[in-house]
């Protein structure tokens, strides 16, 4: 059986695609490849870094206030101070920062009015 390595892109409809590419380029440091699209080296990750398939509830208020069916999430180095860079640039913060054993996690609506995750994955400890 085949089976899939991992997500090859993520691709949506906006209003300005090459407006809010520059907006994520200037913002979020995206390293675009044309003027509406980047791409992301799998050897720059970090090795706690990887992709996420979520399947969630219709009913799911965590994509909230966007009224999107999807959402992006966003590895970064330091949450706080990304959402303290994206808010100063136009974007909404949404909620306060949230910290788990697996990470810090914060969010932002863009200008087009996605609603962005950003995580910062910890380490993986090991014992002595």
């Amino acid at each position: 059986m085949q089976k899939v390595r991992g997500v090859g892109g993520l691709f949506f409809k906006c209003n300005d695609p090459e407006k809010l590419a520059r907006w994520y380029k200037d913002n979020l440091g995206f390293e675009l490849e044309a003027p509406f699209c980047a791409s992301f080296k799998p050897h720059k990750a970090h090795e706690s870094d990887k992709t996420v398939w979520g399947a969630f509830n219709k009913d799911s208020e965590y994509f909230a206030p966007s009224s999107q069916r999807f959402m992006f999430n966003f590895i970064v180095d330091d949450v706080p101070a990304m959402l303290a860079q994206v808010t100063q640039a136009g974007a909404r913060q949404v909620g306060d920062v949230v910290s788990e054993d697996y990470g810090d996690f914060g969010w932002f609506i863009d200008p087009e009015g996605f609603k962005v995750e950003l995580w910062s994955p910890k380490e993986p400890t090991t014992s002595a």
